[in-house]
């Protein structure tokens, strides 16, 4: 059989891993992409990936590529595909889309003109036309579509392949099986095994990261224990070679578990989630070689071996416990493992602050995701040599640095300004603040803390600055911040601010697209801190969310221009019967409820709404006891008509809100525009006050005209 090519798509960071697993399944011209890895053979080849791959979530065969600067050259080019070759007319679709750098760029829509042409080739050629199903269809499409060239490709995995098929509904934040099989190969457990070595993890949770490491051990094909796979519904689909894959499978796995295998062992002490580790364990086949047992970390010891490898995911910000008291447990953590002399130890965290308070020296460090959480893998050697520091001694302290009289000066501002603060941060349990904000002329920029990581935004210099001094400055700021804030040079995003007018306001930087989560109080947001200007959390608004907070007590609240929803979490927190969140931005709105599932806030009371705010004003609504009204002073986004001006367009908008607020109903009302002027003549009939001042909280002291705020109710 000839070979084709294919696209296997991966998490961020397991690209390198799975060039190694796609070549050991006999790829050839295999090549490393962003988010994927690109290769070829037989189509043997790619159903073995699907069979065997630890790393992969997908594995794609394209069969088209061609221009699409507009929706109906998409159409047509999908249209030309002879979909009878592949698509059977009594078959369910469902169709993927992803949208980057292109004209196009809505992939609900694009993804419907998908469909639309597939169903309206098959339906004129055969009279009939196939379902749609989304959810579980017969064969799952998948447009890519990148600097307006678009690739067709048929989805050979059907539901991601990290889906093994021994899972049930798992606890919170359990850890994709792809990504803790890429932590245990990072860790080089194959070999540790092979060794000899044993497997614990003293928090598993329901036992994700042991039954992997079972699974490796015993040479268990990971999708054997699948139901499903997509290219079962393609009619170029050879079912004689899927046969002899899954002999070979079932061979290898039958002889894998007839051999003898050291402790492999899972301890947490949810007792919930140990009886889901078994569970899980039993319908993958190797509950006889892996072992689940309630305990607390207290009391893990290590099994009667020399060697072996300790793995394991804490929590981390996403999951279990209060922020506050992850250190210590951190600390116990690096403290118990001082116990396993001779074993090699992986612990992934998202915090950089965490990692140290393990108080053991890791020796690599191994950037890995979590979905678009950033995180990394830090790998120990347990010996002699790797003494364990507690909490008190400073653990993981970074290295001094050598500063120039200027970033020293900006230095002692940063420690006076951080020691001035100290005592509000504290009792108010913020995390997230700004220490700097152009207080010295020589660095005009502002600095924000963000947990662990700096957000630096330079104000764009004058143009009599030479570009050069302009850049030695940022140098210099960002070497003064690692010494005073002790911070590594990773966790420092610089970014310049200029002034920009329309959708460039708006445009991204970076395209890292990685989410950290920090915490604002007892709420927590994800943030993120390369891709914009804008972090997704506006640190000026703080007092404005706990006001809403204090008035949203049973109300039916409404969040317009809703960014990234944080005025919506602060409203379900102070026990809103509903939220209603509108923003134009499906990735604002995604955002939004990440946010408020990340605190515990998920139902249909809580709705979610992409559409323009000011067209959706037009249309017939619901009244509302609380609405948070915050737009930009300027918008001309492609997905309004005409454009927006916050200062002209003022009073138009607050007639258009006001029309839904309940009766003793509150209209908070919020802009960032220094010059805005509230034209109160031209709202008659409406009680206004002014709580600009009343919402400026001490880290923006210097900058009061940093936003405006109303509080309008009817007379």
């Amino acid at each position: 059989m000839s070979d084709q090519s294919y696209f296997a798509t991966a998490a961020r960071g397991l690209e390198t891993l799975l060039v190694t697993e796609l070549v050991s399944f006999g790829a050839v011209e295999v090549e490393e992409a962003i988010g994927g890895v690109h290769f070829q053979g037989p189509l043997q080849v790619a159903l073995r990936a699907c069979l065997w791959s630890r790393l992969a979530s997908r594995i794609l065969a394209p069969i088209a590529e061609f221009a699409a600067d507009t929706t109906d050259q998409l159409y047509d080019g999908v249209r030309q595909i002879d979909w009878r070759q592949h698509l059977d007319i009594t078959s369910s679709l469902a169709v993927d889309a992803h949208v980057s750098q292109s004209k196009i760029d809505h992939s609900r829509y694009a993804l419907l003109r998908v469909k639309d042409a597939v169903v309206d080739q098959l339906r004129d050629s055969n009279g009939q036309r196939p379902n749609i199903d989304p959810l579980d269809p017969d064969l799952r499409l998948n447009l890519y579509l990148f600097r307006n060239r678009a690739t067709i490709s048929i989805d050979l995995s059907g539901a991601a392949l990290h889906k093994r098929g021994y899972r049930s509904d798992g606890l919170s934040a359990p850890l994709k099986e792809n990504l803790a099989a890429a932590i245990l190969l990072s860790c080089d457990w194959p070999a540790i095994h092979a060794a000899g070595g044993a497997f614990l993890d003293p928090m598993c949770g329901s036992g994700t990261l042991p039954l992997e490491a079972a699974m490796i051990a015993t040479d268990s094909a990971p999708g054997l224990h699948r139901e499903h796979f997509g290219f079962l519904g393609w009619r170029q689909f050879d079912g004689q070679h899927w046969d002899e894959l899954l002999e070979e499978a079932e061979a290898r796995k039958i002889a894998g578990l007839e051999r003898q295998h050291p402790p492999l062992i899972g301890y947490d002490e949810n007792t919930r989630a140990i009886r889901q580790a078994w569970e899980h364990a039993r319908a993958a086949g190797v509950d006889r070689w892996v072992h689940f047992e309630r305990r607390e970390l207290g009391q893990v010891e290590p099994p009667a071996t020399e060697s072996g490898l300790l793995v394991t995911n804490p929590p981390y910000g996403e999951r279990l416990g209060e922020a506050s008291d992850l250190p210590p447990l951190y600390n116990r953590l690096g403290e118990k493992m001082c116990a396993f002399g001779g074993w090699q130890a992986g612990v992934i965290t998202s915090e950089v602050e965490l990692g140290r308070a393990i108080g053991l020296r890791a020796h690599q460090r191994t950037p890995l995701y979590n979905g678009a959480l950033k995180c990394q893998l830090l790998h120990f050697t347990l010996d002699e040599t790797n003494h364990w520091k507690s909490l008190a001694d400073g653990a993981g302290r970074p290295v001094a640095r050598r500063l120039t009289a200027e970033a020293e000066m900006l230095a002692n501002r940063l420690r006076k300004n951080r020691k001035k603060l100290s005592k509000w941060l504290k009792a108010e349990r913020l995390e997230c603040y700004r220490l700097y904000d152009a207080d010295l002329p020589e660095f005009n920029m502002a600095i924000d803390i963000y947990g662990d990581e700096v957000h630096l935004q330079e104000y764009q210099a004058p143009k009599d600055v030479p570009e050069q001094k302009a850049e030695r400055r940022v140098r210099d700021a960002v070497s003064a911040v690692m010494q005073v804030l002790e911070v590594p040079n990773g966790a420092v995003h610089t970014k310049q601010r200029q002034r920009q007018k329309g959708v460039s306001q708006y445009q991204r930087q970076d395209r890292r697209g990685v989410l950290k989560q920090v915490n604002e109080g007892d709420l927590r947001f994800l943030v993120n801190l390369s891709d914009y200007i804008d972090t997704g959390l506006f640190l000026d608004h703080r007092p404005t969310r706990q006001l809403l907070r204090s008035l949203a007590a049973g109300t039916r609240f409404l969040n317009l221009f809703a960014y990234t929803g944080t005025a919506s979490v602060y409203a379900a927190a102070g026990g809103a019967a509903e939220t209603t969140t509108v923003d134009m931005s499906r990735t604002y709105t995604d955002w939004a409820q990440k946010n408020m599932q990340l605190n515990g806030f998920d139902g249909p009371q809580h709705q979610f709404v992409q559409a323009d705010c000011l067209s959706w004003l037009e249309q017939p609504q619901k009244s509302y006891d609380l609405i948070f009204l915050d737009p930009p002073s300027f918008s001309n986004s492609k997905g309004m008509d005409g454009t927006f001006d916050i200062q002209r367009d003022h009073v138009r908008i607050l007639q258009s809100v006001i029309k839904f607020l309940a009766s003793g109903g509150i209209l908070i009302f919020s802009n960032n525009l220094r010059s805005f002027k509230l034209d109160s003549d031209q709202l008659p009939g409406l009680k206004i006050e002014e709580l600009s001042n009343q919402t400026l909280p001490p880290d923006f002291a210097r900058n009061p005209r940093i936003h405006n705020c109303w509080r309008i109710e009817r007379a």
